[in-house]
């Protein structure tokens, strides 16, 4: 019965949409009928309203709506959604603006007499549209009206042409800012957290492991991120556009010829270009700029977007009788950039840390830059505000498109659990598990049945109904080890093509719309299909080759001001790689490097000191052999897996069986438990029947696991765990031969401030012999010198000492005698320190040259951050996905 109300959910879904219904109201008003219909049945002919259900009854799944309902708005971690209506406001304000006229006017002139000339010059303005706007209809229509007409009139092919600014037109859905792209983001960081405990969960299953290796887990991702990485194939995209217009003009000229521009090329023509395409340019760094750099937010920078498009509108709209005044409220607000972004740069902007003339003078700078960009931002909105109540208009529809795309996310939460409810989220996980070939047949079958849902719903519903059911799954699997964002990025540019598949391909409907009576609506589905190949090839590229998404977000990740330390754990085999790497290259001068630091003296420092010198110099080799040994059994492992893979995926699909009738079993069991009454004994007896089944059917499945699985198994997992445990091995030496001579040079370096204190602690016997034992003074007197010595490396057993001499110091425990004992005792711990450091600083530049030597190698886990080098490298190693399912 789960199944017939499961299919009773998509069946009214479905013809919801179809009879034109509203979506807001379609998928919650499906997802309730559906519940209460199941709890209704469960209750009239089982006695139970929870009996149609997967699991839980019509209150807790009706409740779990409501709950999803309530999490897009109040959880936290999802504030991304506000960005939502400030790049919408944003594209509908330089839309209305006529920007975008501008620009294709421009680029038409500019690319014109090049064959195909049109063509290309409507898919740049689409990127530029996109990176600016990312309103599909806007952008369709406002090419629609100002393109096609002129390459008609030209002689270009019709369905070339409306092919070509349909497909442009939808640039806005994959080239940020985009807002498919924020709620994959928002979906797909919830899509994680179940694919974390769902691995975590395969991990302890498959190992008896109780908890998985942090490395192993999978990683989030977050809007900016989205943002970066579909920078790279929204390009590819826009190439690949350009590549076949200038192949099919080359080809088949007279579909798309060269056009005679009236006027030259002179100054005034590159002056209107100008002033046409530098404010969408800088536009485009300031809202792209500042994620990348990581200067905003994605909500500030869809605020700066939102500014800067009134901005650009005011000076555009503008029809004053002073016409010296277009262009000023723009000036005003560059100034007040230029000014901010200087004082941000040289000044410390905190009111409260005002210490020097220079601090109030950056302070006051900073203000009078912020009114100047109130100012700029204030006076261009009265200027949108007075002409033709064009912001009126824009707030109008931005109210309109951010609630719809609320609503639907709304709506889609409460499908969601419906769908949840009668188990299709477990239905379609084993479908998807039970499919041959591996991750990649479920990958390909999942991004068909979302191409094939394109051709009938928009891209907000297929970003919130199936991703959030297909996303875990995917995102789990430990044998593709995907990212995140490569996830969202793919599904991102399979649903662009929603927007062009007929029958309601929206692109097309819009064009239609304003397209004129002699252009058939066939020519129009002839031309989309070139772009719709073209989309699928730009998806098969980006997904054989995962670093054109995953590259950029890494790089800027690792050199970023807040790049994670190379401690971290999920940076650790690139981090190895890399130190591969330059041991190949320098490892000669390396091995040398190290010898010199074995054969330095270490006769004149304290037993401890040169006992931890020396076992850190013996721990960098040992370091090299122990990574080497992780190399060499990698090696062993990729061999050995041809063999043992094949016998690992049957072995783990028939336990993964197993483990589901076990659960299916012990559900069972509970639930007949409870049954008590004699009215429920026929369906006691049918439940216990149906477990026994269970029970044999699991009997049956351990009998096909092969009987030389065990030892197979223990010899292969020799094989990981030696490689793992090498890798440690190796962490634990290079670390310490990189601290311990780190710690001694910073103890030899401080010699000059333990100098420094021996007044102070020579003067401390007088105010020891002298103190009352009532003063309080004296314990605290004695602290501060204590902790003085504290902040000394290397000084911690006179601060021991000290600290002795102190706590016989205290009111309740006064002993002068005693105090003194182990102020002496502190006193000869320092003439000690003073004498050896005295006859050991000649070492501190045989140990800077060590550790600078082994710096980006063995040292490269203790520092701070990265180096450039090394991080470029972290950028292009991370960006692969790699294979960890032997692991499992």
């Amino acid at each position: 019965m789960e199944l017939f109300f499961l299919a009773v959910l998509l069946i009214t879904m479905a013809a919801a949409l179809g009879s034109g219904f509203p979506v807001a109201f379609a998928l919650p008003g499906s997802a309730i009928i559906t519940i209460s219909l199941a709890g209704l049945a469960g209750l009239m002919f089982s006695g139970d309203a929870s009996a149609y259900f997967h699991t839980g009854g019509p209150q807790q799944w009706l409740s779990a709506g409501v709950t999803n309902l309530r999490g897009v708005f109040w959880e936290v971690e999802r504030d991304t959604l506000i960005a939502i209506p400030l790049f919408i406001f944003m594209g509908i304000m330089l839309q209305r603006s006529k920007i975008a006229e501008d620009l294709l006017v421009t680029m038409a002139q500019l690319f014109g007499p090049v064959p195909g000339g049109l063509g290309i010059s409507v898919v740049f303005v689409g990127a530029l549209l996109a990176a600016t706007t990312g309103i599909v209809g806007a952008t369709v229509v406002a090419m629609g009206l100002i393109s096609l007409p002129a390459m008609l009139r030209n002689n270009y092919s019709p369905s070339l042409a409306t092919g070509t600014i349909a497909a442009s037109g939808t640039l806005g859905q994959i080239i940020p800012p985009s807002i498919v792209l924020i709620i994959l983001a928002d979906q797909l960081a919830s899509a994680t957290d179940q694919a974390s405990t769902t691995r975590k969960a395969l991990h302890k299953a498959s190992t008896g492991e109780l908890s998985m290796p942090s490395n192993f887990d999978v990683s989030s991702t977050s809007a900016g991120e989205m943002f970066l990485g579909a920078l790279v194939p929204g390009i590819l995209l826009v190439l690949i556009y350009m590549l076949y217009i200038l192949i099919y003009a080359y080809f088949k000229p007279s579909a798309a010829p060269a056009v005679k521009v009236e006027g030259k090329f002179d100054r005034a023509f590159w002056g209107t270009v100008a002033i046409t395409l530098i404010p969408p340019l800088t536009l485009i760094f300031l809202v792209l700029g500042s994620i990348i750099t990581g200067v905003a937010t994605v909500n500030q920078a869809g605020a700066i977007g939102a500014a800067g498009a009134m901005v650009m509108a005011g000076y555009r709209l503008y029809d004053g009788n002073n016409k010296k005044l277009t262009f000023v409220p723009a000036i005003l607000g560059l100034v007040a950039l230029f000014m901010l972004a200087y004082v941000l740069g040289n000044y410390e902007m905190n009111i409260k840390s005002i210490d020097t003339p220079e601090d109030q003078f950056g302070i006051t700078l900073g203000i009078i830059a912020s009114v100047l960009m109130i100012v700029a931002v204030a006076w261009s909105g009265w200027r949108v505000f007075r002409t033709d109540g064009t912001l009126d208009g824009v707030m109008m529809e931005t109210a309109k498109t951010t609630s719809l795309v609320f609503i639907i996310l709304l709506g889609a939460a409460m499908l969601t659990s419906a769908f949840r409810a009668f188990g299709g989220e477990e239905l379609v996980r084993e479908f998807l598990n039970s499919l041959p070939g591996g991750f990649w047949t479920q990958f390909i079958i999942v991004m068909l049945v979302i191409f094939i849902l394109g051709f009938f719903l928009d891209f907000i519903e297929i970003a919130v109904v199936v991703v959030p059911i297909v996303a875990p799954i995917l995102l789990a699997d430990p044998s593709a080890n995907i990212t995140a964002v490569w996830l969202g990025v793919m599904i991102g540019l399979n649903i662009q093509t929603s927007f062009l598949t007929p029958p309601f391909g929206f692109a097309l409907f819009y064009l239609r719309g304003v397209a004129p009576a002699t252009v058939k609506t066939m020519q129009m589905y002839k031309g989309v299909i070139a772009f719709i190949s073209l989309q699928l090839l730009a998806l098969g590229v980006v997904g054989l080759y995962p670093p054109l998404v995953n590259y950029l977000p890494n790089r800027v990740s690792f050199l970023s001001e807040n790049a994670p330390p190379p401690r971290n754990p999920k940076m650790q085999y690139c981090l190895e790689e890399y130190v591969g790497e330059q041991l190949a290259t320098n490892g000669a001068e390396l091995e040398q490097a190290i010898a010199r630091a074995q054969g330095i003296d270490l006769s004149g420092l304290p037993k401890g000191l040169a006992k931890d010198l020396a076992a850190g110099f013996a721990s960098a080799p040992e370091a090299f052999v122990q990574l080497q040994t992780a190399f060499d059994t990698e090696v062993l492992i990729e061999e050995a897996a041809v063999v043992y893979r094949p016998k690992q995926i049957l072995v783990r699909k028939v336990e993964k069986e197993i483990r589901k009738l076990e659960e299916e079993a012990e559900d069972i069991r509970v639930i007949t438990g409870r049954m008590k009454d004699e009215e429920q004994a026929k369906r006691r007896a049918r439940l216990e029947a149906k477990r026994e089944e269970m029970l044999a059917e699991v009997e049956q499945l351990k009998a096909e696991i092969p009987d030389t699985w065990e030892p197979v198994h223990d010899e292969f997992a020799k094989l990981t765990t030696t490689e793992q445990r090498a890798r440690s091995t190796y962490q634990r030496n290079a670390d310490n031969a990189w601290e311990a001579a780190s710690e001694a040079l910073a103890t030899l370096e401080a010699n000059e401030a333990f100098a420094a204190l021996e007044g102070e602690l020579r003067a401390m016997r007088g105010f020891i012999e002298t103190v009352a034992e009532t003063d309080e003074a004296g314990e605290d007197t004695v602290k501060a010198l204590e902790d003085k010595f504290s902040d000394v490396d290397g000084a911690g057993d006179v601060k021991s000492a000290l600290g002795k001499a102190r706590r016989a110091l205290t009111i309740k425990r006064f002993d002068r005698e005693k105090a003194l004992s182990e102020f002496d005792d502190a006193v000869a711990e320092f003439e000690a320190q003073k004498s050896w450091r005295a006859n050991a600083e000649s070492l501190k530049p045989e140990l800077e040259a060590y550790l600078e030597s082994i710096r980006s190698t063995l040292g490269l886990r203790s520092q701070d951050g990265l180096s450039r080098e090394a991080a470029l490298f972290m950028s292009s190693c991370s960006s692969v996905h790699r294979d960890i399912s032997l692991n499992f």
